[in-house]
C-alpha cells in the first residue's frame, strides 16, 4: 500500500519497501526497526544503545530508523529530527519521497505530518491535534491511525524541530 500526499511525499507499509528496487523514489525513509534498520546495520534482536547507528543509519538516498510502535512513548526526539533533516536534503523533485513503516498507518504518516507542519509549514504547527486534523483531510479517510505511544509522544514533544 502506498498513499500519496500531494506530489512531494508518499507513505506506505512494508510492501512498499523498495530496498530491492532502487530508483523508484527520490529518497526513502524506512521507519521500522525490523527488518530495515536491522538489515542496514546488520544485526538481529536488539542493538546496544552505544552503537553509533543505534537510532538511525543512512546509506545514500535511504535512511533507516530504529523505530518500533509501542503503546508507551519510547521514542527519541533525535530520530524524528534526523528524519526531517534527511527530508530537507532531498527537496521536491519529479518523484515523491517515500516514508514507510511495517503497516503504513502510524510511524510513516506521522513523519510526513511532522515534516509538513514543522519544516514546510504547509499544515498548522499550533499543536499535534490541529496538525493531525488538517493532515487527515489530505489523505484517504482511516489511513492515518497512529499508535497510542506515538500519539502521546507527538502531543508531549510537539515543540521538536
Amino acid at each position: 500500500m502506498v498513499i500519496s500526499v500531494g506530489n512531494r511525499f508518499a507513505f506506505g507499509d512494508l510492501d512498499a519497501c523498495p530496498m530491492a528496487v532502487p530508483g523508484m523514489w527520490r529518497a526513502v525513509i524506512h521507519a521500522c526497526k525490523s527488518p530495515c534498520h536491522q538489515t542496514f546495520v546488520n544485526y538481529r534482536g536488539s542493538l546496544l544503545p552505544s552503537h553509533p547507528e543505534y537510532l538511525w543509519a543512512q546509506r545514500g538516498r535511504e535512511l533507516a530508523l530504529n523505530l518500533i510502535d509501542p503503546p508507551l512513548p519510547l521514542f527519541k526526539v533525535q530520530s524524528f529530527t534526523a528524519a526531517m533533516d534527511f527530508m530537507d536534503a532531498f527537496p521536491e523533485g519529479d518523484d515523491p519521497l517515500l516514508v514507510h513503516c511495517n503497516q503504513g498507518e502510524s510511524r510513516a504518516p506521522s513523519i510526513v505530518l511532522l515534516y509538513m507542519a514543522k519544516r514546510l509549514r504547509s499544515i498548522p504547527d499550533d499543536d499535534y491535534a490541529t496538525a493531525r486534523a488538517v493532515f487527515e483531510t489530505l489523505v484517504p479517510p482511516g489511513t492515518y491511525r497512529p499508535g497510542k505511544g506515538l500519539e502521546t509522544f507527538l502531543t508531549q514533544q510537539w515543540e521538536l524541530r
